[in-house]
């Protein structure tokens, strides 16, 4: 897999060692008193052990912790993009488990910690680029989604993958309104699933995934829109057919089924050609696949972009 990612200069990263003394020294500041009225999954820390760094990387400067764990759309906490970072202290994400069911010869129903024991973790540096036309830089940790399905062995009838996220609304006070039609559900097609940059996240930034990020695991497609990365899933199912996705039935005209970073196609009321990086004063332009088109472009070979967008 880490021959698939861009290699670029690790001195262009902030080393690990810089962010964890300035965050030890804030949480130090912060005191006891301080800590217990913030959100919980933010000052916890737990950090995640036996985490490699991939081989390669990006030549972006990683966005701050602080901008990746406060500025999110998650609308199970709701629509505000700091709602999630306060209200998702909410969220149980132990017991949890997730089940893989469907065009599959091995059913199984995995828990946490048999999911964080499945593959080795691995650091990877992902751009994530929101379809709102803000993007960010993040450190992921976790490890190929192909490496869960190759454990319950897909059979040949399984042409997409179904992700369905959390219901429940007492720990997730954004569903008790209809902006969505509960529960969160995702797909891809399998060539995609099993792609080996499609990541099965359970941290980033050397930490155990703070809720508000999609804990206590999600996925990470870096070459299409955010919302495409389900967050928090509990049930994963292999299906013959393409599913209807919670975007595709808000706004079929809006949101499609493949939405890779495409700045040739237009949201139907704004440009995707620039992006906003968070931190940065002037936009960019936006790349193709999000910036991994010799990794992915060969999936769609063929295909007219502009109709399936």
């Amino acid at each position: 897999m880490t021959a698939l990612i861009p290699i670029i200069p690790s001195s262009e990263i902030t080393p690990r060692e810089l962010f964890y003394n300035r965050r030890h020294f804030m949480e130090l500041a912060a005191g006891a008193t301080l800590a217990s009225l913030l959100p919980h999954s933010v000052l916890a820390g737990e950090q995640l052990a036996n985490v490699k760094k991939a081989a390669g990387s990006l030549p972006d400067e990683l966005t701050p912790f602080k901008d990746v764990t406060h500025y999110n759309n998650f609308y199970e906490f709701g629509t505000g993009k700091e709602d999630p970072a306060q209200n998702a202290g909410s969220l149980k994400t132990r017991p949890w488990s997730i089940t893989v069911e469907g065009e599959v010869n091995k059913p199984k129903v995995f828990d946490m910690e048999e999911l964080l024991k499945l593959a080795p973790l691995e650091e990877r540096v992902y751009r994530l680029r929101c379809v709102e036309a803000w993007s960010m830089v993040i450190p992921w940790i976790g490890y190929s989604l192909a490496e869960l399905l190759k454990h319950v062995e897909p059979t040949g009838k399984a042409k997409f993958v179904e992700f369905v996220s959390l219901e429940d609304p007492k720990q997730m006070p954004g569903q008790k309104s209809a902006t969505l039609n509960w529960p969160y559900r995702e797909g891809l097609r399998i060539d995609e699933a099993m792609h080996p940059l499609t990541l099965l996240a359970v941290g980033l930034y050397g930490e155990v995934l703070p809720n508000q990020n999609g804990a206590p695991i999600r996925l990470v497609v870096p070459w299409k829109y955010g919302y495409k990365s389900a967050k928090s899933i509990v049930k994963i199912r292999l299906v013959e057919k393409q599913p209807m996705t919670s975007w595709m039935e808000a706004g079929p005209n809006e949101y499609g089924f493949y939405s890779n970073v495409n700045p040739a196609v237009d949201h139907p009321r704004w440009t995707q050609a620039k992006e906003r990086r968070i931190g940065e004063f002037l936009k960019r332009p936006t790349l193709p696949f999000n910036g991994y088109a010799d990794q992915v472009a060969q999936l769609y070979s063929g295909m007219d972009l502009t109709k399936n967008f």
